[in-house]
């Protein structure tokens, strides 16, 4: 894939993903949530310019190191969501002022990076975006999952709490 074509697999990925995360919506943990990630992550992989050869070890510590902030990230991004257990016994999450505050530190982060490796006169493929977005939705949603499973059953429907 093009360079172009990464930024905007990714950028309409983000909004999307995004735009869901500040809606109330059923948890379905049950889903197979590392499927995007899995597909995210087989593309970006399969580009041969994802670490800049010229460079290769440079390119290489701002690749694991924009996989570290996307992992600290996307943790963070699972905790400030708000979860709760509905009358029906669902689990349903909603993204709080935190969470976008996450994702802004998330860009500012990945734009630092940029600006490192761009100082450095290394070439920094697209798809180190979307592998990191790739690891960021994954470890979002163990997270949340593992999050949704310690939530108190909701109680029955007609019996005082």
């Amino acid at each position: 894939m093009t360079a172009l074509a990464n930024l905007l697999v990714i950028a309409v990925v983000a909004a999307l993903v995004v735009r869901r995360q500040m809606r109330a919506q059923r948890l379905d943990t049950e889903r197979r949530f590392w499927l995007l990630p899995l597909v995210l992550g087989a593309l970006a992989l399969r580009d041969p310019q994802l670490v800049d050869h010229r460079h290769t070890a440079l390119s290489a510590a701002l690749l694991a190191a924009g996989l570290v902030a996307v992992v600290g990230m996307g943790t963070a991004w699972g905790w400030t969501v708000r979860l709760w257990r509905s009358a029906d016994g669902s689990v349903v999450a909603r993204g709080t002022r935190a969470t976008v505050a996450a994702w802004g530190g998330m860009i500012a982060v990945r734009l630092g990076l940029y600006g490192i490796g761009a100082a450095l006169h290394v070439r920094q493929s697209g798809s180190s975006l979307m592998l990191g977005m790739a690891v960021l939705l994954l470890v979002r949603s163990l997270v949340l999952n593992r999050r949704a499973r310690t939530l108190e059953p909701a109680p029955p429907v007609g019996v005082p709490h």
